[in-house]
Parts: structure tokens; C-alpha cells; sequence
């Protein structure tokens, strides 16, 4: 009998520890202001890749993908709450950066992680208040075991701040010192750490590249502007924080692709981690954009064709500011080189990790999961419709909307005539079909009336 219970154990210990080890980790990598036309697999031609490309090649390529807003900390919103931007609490890039904290009766997207029992772990630009705050401006207080990153918002505008801040302490840099690569640095070891304890892992890497100044490490930056001295009488400058100065950039047309050979290589070095730990396999990789491109500190989004033809860019609710890449790998689960046109947006993140995680999705969400997408699976439930709104000044000085439903997408400008499209016939928004679709405009125009709910 004392055998038949030994050996009742042995196997419950082993299915268990199986169990565990089929978790998935999940690394989520966010740029920052990175066009839908800015990587060479999405139709960037000037400059390459191809790492992220390998993203696409071994999995999957979305082409309907949006942002949760067209800047960032409201987008950063949607994506940790699960919610459309016409009930998240944060609709513009307001005054006084702990203003749009996280509420904290609300859970979170590494929450859901957490409760499922799995390492947290941010590594970047937080977006949603000083990181060496306490309480709800802390990404401490929102489930990560750790952050590190950029103290604030503007600060992040430099890429050589005086300090960074870990676990909620602020720590001086060596002047002249990169911080994207000591973030990557201890995003590599947090991967490591836990995989090598058979940990599962919720890794989230919310780099602030290609966003405003153009700076690159020096010897990328010099490479690049012998490819484009036709550029090099051009200064580019953008300011930081108070607390920090950002040094303007000689040439950031060669500034840009400087960044992106650089974030093009963490990328590779993410997935030869994840390799060289034997995680490859049980470990979802997505890449995506917290919004359009942008026009600011001498990038020249025109040059680049940014947006991919798309109109609009950071800013606008027109396509080229709110459609992004998105590619997500998991070499055991999902199709190499498979592309999806499935209709999906940040809102869409948290449920697809609650079902990654087996957990219920939080009532808060407004997302659909696009698990059966990422499995191939031809059960994926659609959306009735997406919707946006963007404020900017304290009065709602700006105020704009749009809808997408199916191929209709609707936008209005406060005070202005609502604006359609058919973006089947018509993807680069040319064409405004409003006055020869009343009753599509009017199921808009209840729409936007349905979700929205006022600020309080």
C-alpha cells in the first residue's frame, strides 16, 4: 500500500512539474513610435530588419493590428488594462506624469501573470507615472517583481539620462552611457534567471526606441552617416526633463536607422537567449508599436515612408497613426510564416493572456483573445466593432474619434463633419464616402455615442 502511495506521489510530482514547464513565457516587446511601415517585413526598403523580420518568417505576421491610442501613455493604459480607449482612464499625454496612474482596484496585465504564478518583469519606458514614486505610479504596485527603466516620461526622451531607476530606486549613470543597452542587459538576465529555474516568466520590454531624439551608440550612428551624408547639415534636437538634458544629433536621418540596427540586434540577442536556455519552444515572443510614426527630433517619417503609405501619423486617429506591426513567434504553437488579417488591438492583449495563463479574462476588459489566431484555430470570435478617442489640453482644446467596423472606419474631429471609409477599396484613407452612406454614418455616430463614457 505504502508503494501504491509512493508511487501515486511520484506521478502526481511528475504531472505537475510537466504542467509547469508547459506554461509558456511570454516576452512582450513595445516600441516606441514605430511606424507600420518602419520594418523591412511590413515594406521598409531603405533600411533592414532582419531579426525582427525572423519574427515574421518563424510566425506571425498581423496586418489589422492597432495601438490602444495614437500616443503614449494612453496607449500604455489600454495595453495593462485591457480597455478601449472611450472607458480607460487616460485619453492624451496629460500635465503632471502621475496623473495617469494605474488605478489600483483595477488588475493588470502582469498581474494576470502573477497570479498565475510566474515571474514579472519590466524593462524600459513605464509611461504611467515616476517610476521612483510610491504607491499607484510605481510599476511595483501593478504586479512586476521588477523594473528597470527610465525614471518618467520626458526623461525617456534622452538615451543618456544623469540615472535610471531599479526596483523604485534612482541610480546614477556614467555620463555618456547608453541606457537602452543596460536595459536589454537586465531583460537578457531576468530571462536568464528564471529560465535556468525553470520558472515561467512574463517579460515585458517597453523600449522607448525610435521615439524623439534620434540618438544611436556612437559607432552605428557614424556607419549610418557615411550611407547618408547628403543629411549631415541637419541638427535634430528634442528636450527631455528637467532633470536631464538630450543632446541634439548631427544627421537623424542616420540617427534613425542607427536605432533600428540597434534595436534590430537586442532583438536578435532576445531570441538567442531564449535559445541558448532551451526555451525556444515554450516561449512567445510578440513585437509591436505603442503607436504611429513620428515626426519629431529630425526624424522625417516622409523620407522613410514611416507609415507605409497609411494617412496620418502619432497624433492622428486617421490609420497611420493608430495601425501598428505586430508579429508574435512560439515555434511549438504557431505556423511559420503564417499572416493574419484578424481585426485586433492592445484591448485584445490582457484576454489573450488570461486564456495563455488559464485564467478568467477581468470584467474591466473590453479585448477579445486572439489565441485561436495565434493557434490557427478557426474559432476566433470578432469584434462588433474597435474604437478610439484622443484629447489633448485640459479642456479637450482637441478632441477626436473614430471607429473601425469590419471595413467601415469612421473619424470625427470635435466640431467637424464625421469623415468615412471603406478601407477594403480604399486603405489609405482618400476617399470620404460620408455623404453617400447616411445610415452607415449614423450606426457610427451611435457608436461613438455608445462607447464613450466621460472622464471624472
Amino acid at each position: 500500500m505504502l508503494k501504491l502511495f509512493t508511487s501515486l506521489l511520484f506521478t502526481l510530482l511528475i504531472s505537475t512539474t510537466s504542467f509547469c514547464q508547459q506554461k509558456p513565457n511570454v516576452i512582450y516587446i513595445l516600441a516606441d513610435d514605430l511606424g507600420y511601415g518602419d520594418l523591412s517585413c511590413y515594406g521598409q526598403t531603405k533600411i533592414s530588419t532582419p531579426n525582427i523580420d525572423r519574427l515574421a518568417s518563424e510566425g506571425i505576421k498581423f496586418i489589422n493590428h492597432y495601438s490602444g491610442n495614437t500616443v503614449c501613455s494612453p496607449s500604455r493604459a489600454s495595453l495593462m488594462t485591457g480597455q478601449h480607449s472611450g472607458h480607460v482612464h487616460c485619453r492624451g499625454n496629460v500635465p503632471g506624469e502621475n496623473n495617469v496612474a494605474l488605478d489600483p482596484e483595477m488588475t493588470t496585465l502582469p498581474e494576470i501573470f502573477k497570479n498565475a504564478g510566474y515571474a514579472t518583469g519590466g524593462f524600459g519606458k513605464w509611461g504611467l507615472g515616476i517610476t521612483s514614486s510610491s504607491g499607484n505610479a510605481s510599476p511595483l504596485a501593478h504586479g512586476f517583481d521588477e523594473f528597470y527603466g527610465w525614471k518618467s516620461q520626458s526623461i525617456a526622451h534622452t538615451y543618456y539620462p544623469q540615472y535610471f531607476v531599479a526596483n523604485g530606486v534612482e541610480i546614477p549613470l556614467e555620463p555618456g552611457t547608453f541606457i537602452h543597452d543596460k536595459i536589454i542587459e537586465r531583460a537578457l538576465g531576468f530571462i536568464e534567471r528564471n529560465a535556468s529555474q525553470e520558472k515561467p516568466f512574463f517579460c515585458y520590454i517597453p523600449t522607448a526606441v525610435p521615439h524623439a531624439a534620434m540618438h544611436a551608440p556612437k559607432e552605428l550612428h557614424e556607419k549610418w552617416r557615411l550611407k547618408f551624408p547628403q543629411f549631415d547639415s541637419v541638427i535634430g534636437e528634442y528636450g527631455a526633463g528637467k532633470e536631464d538634458d538630450c543632446p541634439p544629433v548631427r544627421n537623424p536621418i542616420a540617427g534613425f536607422a542607427a536605432m533600428m540596427e540597434n534595436l534590430d540586434n537586442e532583438v536578435g540577442r532576445i531570441m538567442t537567449t531564449v535559445k541558448a536556455m532551451g526555451i525556444e519552444d515554450n516561449t512567445l515572443i510578440i513585437f509591436t508599436s505603442d503607436n504611429g510614426a513620428h515626426h519629431e527630433g529630425g526624424h522625417d517619417p516622409e523620407f522613410w515612408n514611416s507609415t507605409g503609405n497609411l494617412r496620418g501619423i502619432k497624433r492622428d486617429l486617421y490609420e497611420g497613426g493608430i495601425r501598428t506591426p505586430m508579429l508574435a513567434r512560439w515555434p511549438a504553437k504557431i505556423q511559420a510564416g503564417s499572416t493574419s488579417e484578424h481585426i485586433s488591438a492592445f484591448w485584445d492583449v490582457m484576454p489573450t493572456m488570461a486564456a495563455i495563463t488559464n485564467q478568467a479574462t477581468p470584467s474591466q476588459s473590453d479585448g477579445i483573445s486572439f489565441l485561436p489566431t495565434l493557434l490557427g484555430n478557426k474559432t476566433q470570435k470578432q469584434h462588433e466593432y474597435l474604437y478610439w478617442e484622443f484629447c489633448k489640453g485640459a479642456k479637450q482644446d482637441i478632441f477626436s474619434q473614430a471607429v473601425r467596423k469590419g471595413n467601415w472606419k469612421a473619424f470625427q474631429l470635435k466640431g467637424g463633419e464625421m469623415e468615412l471609409y471603406d478601407l477594403a477599396k480604399d486603405p489609405y484613407e482618400k476617399t470620404n464616402l460620408a455623404s453617400k452612406n447616411p445610415e452607415i454614418v449614423k450606426q457610427m455616430t451611435g457608436v461613438m455615442k455608445e462607447a464613450h463614457v466621460d472622464l471624472k
